[in-house]
């Protein structure tokens, strides 16, 4: 495996730089996608990793249930510095384990106390809920049919529905339904879970959940025909919203600072250009974290061969 095991574990530090710039210069839905796309590969690539320096590590262990030939010194010499990494190995894999499972069940929690909410009032794309206090999210659906499924729900309070104007409301809702068509709750749990399974994939999320907001304000700037209304419901919806009304779920107050978002309203709509320009500073940027999501698949792949190879022929000597 040589060093090639470790690079997955460091690479997604090629990502900084275009998680920054992203927000910034590139259309929302391409950003989204982008930072979504590299942060899920490069958790993938780290979190498999991890596994493969636990195996050496678990076999090092007295007692331990994995065959005898497992800790031959033809598997350890696979690994540099096998004693050290091999160990530390196996502390930080379950910690990814636990961390990223307490994520997956709080979000399953909040979507099953939102879906309980919802079961007495008909099966609309939007629900209103009675309820003083102001809040408004995407209620993304779920396979089959039943309650609390289908193809997702707009939830909105009464308290909100009360503090915006009928321009205001409409923004709102436009907002939510692009959120449940663009099926941004994807995206946001790819970097939530890859931020989970690799610290350095922290800045990753932290721009998806601005561009994922910004990606449905300009959606629903286009179906409204108002970049100033959308930008005006934004900023009367978060002086009235709690912080969070509903985590894990797409919101018009949700992640992002609104008073960027607004600024960003009251300029012109960005291109929609599907890649950067590669001369760009945001281009190199762009290049540079998918090459390094590259690395990371094709030096997790050849660290997972190598010691399947290794395994083997320890198991069955010629």
């Amino acid at each position: 495996m040589g060093v090639f095991v470790f690079l997955p574990l460091v690479l997604p530090l090629t990502a900084w730089p275009v998680a920054r710039l992203a927000e910034q210069r590139l259309h929302p839905r391409t950003a989204t996608r982008l930072l979504a796309a590299v942060a899920g590969v490069s958790a993938v690539c780290s979190t498999l990793c991890l596994g493969l320096l636990m195996i050496v590590g678990t076999a090092q262990l007295p007692g331990n249930p994995l065959p005898d030939s497992w800790s031959d010194p033809d598997v350890r010499a696979a690994l540099p510095y096998d004693e050290i990494a091999g160990r530390a190995a196996i502390p930080a894999l379950l910690a990814v384990l636990v961390s990223c499972g307490a994520a997956a069940w709080r979000r399953t929690r909040v979507r099953r106390r939102v879906v309980a909410a919802l079961g007495g009032l008909p099966p609309r794309s939007v629900a209103v809920l009675p309820d003083r206090t102001p809040y408004a999210y995407a209620l993304p659906g779920g396979p089959g049919r039943g309650r609390g499924h289908g193809p997702g729900r707009v939830v909105v309070s009464t308290g909100m529905l009360a503090g915006l104007a009928s321009a205001d409301r409409r923004a709102l809702f436009a907002h939510e339904r692009a959120h449940l068509a663009g099926r941004h709750h994807r995206h946001l749990l790819t970097v939530h879970l890859a931020a989970r399974a690799n610290p350095f994939l922290r800045p990753l999320r932290t721009a998806v959940s601005y561009t994922a907001e910004r990606w449905a304000d300009e959606e629903a700037a286009a179906e409204v025909g108002s970049r100033r209304s959308v930008a005006r419901a934004i900023g009367r919806a978060a002086l009235l919203a709690p912080p969070a009304p509903a985590a894990g779920l797409p919101a018009l107050t949700g992640a992002g600072p609104v008073p960027r978002r607004v600024e960003a309203l009251m300029r012109p709509a960005p291109a929609g250009r599907a890649w950067p320009p590669v001369g760009t500073a945001v281009g190199l940027a762009a290049w540079g974290a998918a090459c390094g999501a590259t690395v990371s698949a094709l030096s997790s792949a050849n660290s997972a061969v190598t010691l399947f190879l290794v395994l083997r022929g320890v198991a069955s000597p010629v």
